[in-house]
């Protein structure tokens, strides 16, 4: 738990809390004032006027949630009104925009009176795409929600009552699966009867669990028909037929527990009398109704899920309510149903089976995360929970009949979502749609490495690549197995046991025998060496592309490649570039990896090497000579060396955007360029930029890591015979599917 003055910090630092309006549209000039508002701004609104639907394409409402809240139900801590509640709606908006980019005006309504607040909020619906109920006590948001779902034409959605119901079904039926229990057989004790026990109910009954099997409970005991205290409609409506009048009784023989209440109601007593492989989803907040280790040391059997982050199985609504929203906006739907739910619910339990990305397990300090007991609900910060959740929800609208903007290619609808998530997802998307366009066969010499069977299983899966791994065939299959990984489409190649191994072992002879190396040592290479073996056979034409360098340095990974393969005819040497990806830009860097002291031949051929690569990219190259010198300002040898390499890289390459020596201040700076270099063909848009030596460029690249948040795609590897590219030790699994698809679509350019 956070101390009190960290948090009171957190939100009082700087600009004072959470969240600001900031523009869309550019306000430089006085052509941007006149059509931001007076006169422009009218063609919009006379749209509009016409057809209303056109707010969505001229405003933006087609992507703006209401937060409202009058505060009577705020998180643990209850009705604290409207006012104090704000930092929480504030919050609200804070996850919105970072996990789905849903853009957020918190509502903060000073009234109890349920009328009051179906009026405000039905008179806003002009400006919202969507309204979230929230913190708002039962019954009364019962009413609010279901009054304002009949009234608007916009999605109202209650998060406290469906979106922790979503969530902990998605964990159930997994948790079911797991223990092999049917759903309509299984008996379910809701402990807590106001928003979200209510609606967690209702969902287990719609998701096929016996109505006369669940027993909602309150303060008061459990909800019999009959009972006339502490009653309201919507806890009448779940009444159950029962001799049971306390939470003990109703725990007798009970497979589930959903708990929505408060610390400490499960005790251990109670966890013992339920039924073989209990499910107890604990999710009063902030303290659980039982704790895990506490239901562990009483039934090794559990499978427990509660709303903590430092336990397993959290129950969080992050997973829910950005992504379902998203969806809904996506299609301007009408409402949010009970399709749309269902939907969210399925694709939450799906992803859960999936392997799980490096990115998440290291935001959970490196928590070994498979399906099973201790994992049956995505991670909060899962990122593809956006990519999987929101189409499911979009086509769930469009299947139901509430979206008004159906999505006409969901292929490319979730490659948009992709991008909300960085502009490198969207790069290495349009390059791995062009690897998938015709996928090579990709070696990968370290087969044995946990990450590499990962990837493996992605790249088939895809389409990317037909991957071969090398390495022991008992040892990569018994691997796959404890990983729950499917090698299907993966071919595995013992170097060992090989029928190749004898030819490749006179290939490497013939290749090396006047460079010091004997029989008996090509012999070792091949058959101990991965590496030379994965090179022999791209060499020989029995692979398209190698990858490797996840479980070596850099050298021991291009070394072999760089004997059996060779560089291309003409060149001096091999380079090495990185692409790098900021908020803004996309931009290629080199020589990062290679050329530690390069000649001006050599640094013409980098440049040539990365224009191309940046072409494979679909990027138009445009390559600035880097040095401390603009166009022969400061001459020394250095400076006279770059501009050299510039004369031939312009007589080598004539249709090259290419320009040098230059600063890179200037490089970036159309102004400065145009009033002080205007001979110069770059006009201040430089993309490809190539050091004057290694150490500035790895220098470089590594700082505008580190502190320009950019991301990096490499090392890409340029100039060898035959596509070969590294892997940085360290590589996530996403890292080297990226790899694999430069690879990929370098074998496709050969």
């Amino acid at each position: 738990m956070p101390k009190k003055s960290d948090a009171l910090e957190y939100h009082s630092m700087g600009r004072k809390g959470k969240i600001e309006v900031i523009t869309t549209k550019p306000c430089a000039t006085s052509r941007d004032l006149s059509l931001a508002y007076s006169p422009g701004v009218a063609e919009p609104c006379l749209e509009i006027e016409k057809n209303p639907n056109d707010a969505y394409e001229y405003t933006a409402k087609g992507n703006l949630v209401a937060v409202v809240s009058n505060g009577t139900a705020v998180l643990g801590l209850g009705d604290i009104g409207a006012m104090a509640g704000k930092p929480v709606m504030e919050g609200k908006g804070v996850l919105f925009k970072s996990f789905a980019d849903v853009d957020v005006f918190d509502i903060e309504l000073n009234t109890k009176d349920s009328d009051e607040i179906i009026r405000t909020v039905k008179l806003l619906e002009p400006t919202f795409g969507g309204i979230n109920l929230e913190d708002i006590k039962g019954p009364e948001c019962f009413y609010i929600e279901e009054e304002l779902q009949k009234i608007m034409d916009i999605p109202v959605f209650h998060d406290d009552q469906h979106g922790t119901a979503i969530i902990s079904a998605a964990g159930m039926i997994n948790a079911l699966e797991i223990i092999g229990k049917k759903i309509e057989d299984v008996k379910i004790v809701v402990n807590g009867a106001g928003a979200a026990g209510i609606a967690c109910a209702n969902l287990a009954i719609t998701m096929g669990i016996d109505k006369n099997n669940v027993i909602l409970c309150d303060t008061k005991g459990v909800i019999y028909k009959g009972r006339t205290v502490g009653m309201n409609d919507y806890k009448e409506r779940l009444a159950a037929e029962t001799d049971a009048r306390t939470l003990e009784d109703a725990m007798v023989d009970a497979d589930i527990f959903f708990g929505v209440s408060a610390k400490g109601a499960l005790t251990p007593e109670m966890l013992k009398s339920m039924a073989k492989d209990p499910i107890v989803f604990a999710m009063a907040n902030p303290d659980p109704e039982i704790t895990q280790p506490e239901a562990k040391a009483v039934r090794d059997d559990v499978i427990i899920g509660t709303g903590r982050s430092d336990y397993e199985n959290q129950v969080n609504n992050v997973l829910c309510f950005p992504f379902l929203f998203r969806g809904a906006l996506d299609t301007h739907a009408s409402a949010i149903n009970d399709e749309m739910k269902l939907a969210c619910v399925k694709a939450l339990a799906d992803l859960a089976k999936e392997d799980v990305p490096d990115s998440v397990r290291k935001a959970y300090a490196g928590e070994d995360i498979t399906f099973g007991r201790r994992y049956v609900i995505p991670k909060p910060f899962d990122p593809r929970v956006l990519l999987h959740v929101a189409p499911a929800v979009a086509q769930a609208a469009m299947d139901s009949g509430v979206a008004r903007k159906p999505i006409a290619d969901m292929e490319k609808y979730r490659e948009s979502l992709e991008a909300l998530q960085g502009r490198s997802k969207e790069v290495m998307r349009n390059l791995i749609n062009k690897a998938k366009s015709n996928p090579k066969r990709l070696v990968l010499p370290e087969g044995e490495e946990s990450k590499i069977l990962r990837a493996a299983q992605i790249l088939v899966s895809e389409g990317i690549a037909k991957p071969i791994l090398l390495g022991s065939v008992d040892a990569i299959k018994k691997k796959a197995v404890k990983l729950n990984i499917d090698l299907s489409g993966v071919s595995i190649i013992d170097p060992v046991s090989s029928e190749k191994r004898g030819e490749y072992i006179d290939a490497l002879f013939a290749k090396r025998q006047r460079k010091g190396v004997t029989r008996a040592e090509a012999k070792r290479m091949i058959k101990s060496a991965p590496n030379y073996f994965g090179a022999m056979m791209v060499e020989r034409g029995d692979a398209d592309a190698l990858l490797s360098g996840i479980d070596h340095h850099y050298p021991e990974t291009i070394r072999p490649a760089l004997e059996i393969i060779g560089k291309k005819d003409g060149l001096s040497k091999v380079h090495g570039a990185y692409m790098m990806v900021t908020k803004k830009n996309v931009v290629f860097f080199a020589d990062t990896t290679v050329t530690i002291e390069p000649t001006a031949e050599e640094l013409a051929e980098t440049a040539i090497l990365t224009a191309q690569e940046a072409k494979n990219f679909d990027f138009e190259p445009r390559v600035a000579m880097l040095s401390f010198s603009n166009f022969g300002s400061a001459i020394t040898p250095t400076t006279s060396k770059v501009a050299k390499a510039t004369a031939l890289v312009k007589a080598q390459a004539p249709d090259l955007v290419v320009d040098g020596e230059i600063q890179a201040n200037v490089a970036l700076d159309p102004e400065l360029v145009e009033n002080q270099y205007p001979f110069s063909s770059l006009k201040g848009n430089a993309n490809v930029f190539v050091f004057p030596d290694l150490q500035s460029g790895n220098i470089s690249y590594k700082l505008l890591n580190k502190l320009g948040d950019a991301e990096s795609v490499g090392p890409i590897l340029m100039g060898m015979k035959k596509p070969v590219h590294v892997l940085q030790r360290g590589d996530d699994v996403a890292d080297i599917v990226n790899m694999a698809a430069v690879a990929v679509v370098d074998a496709q350019s050969k």
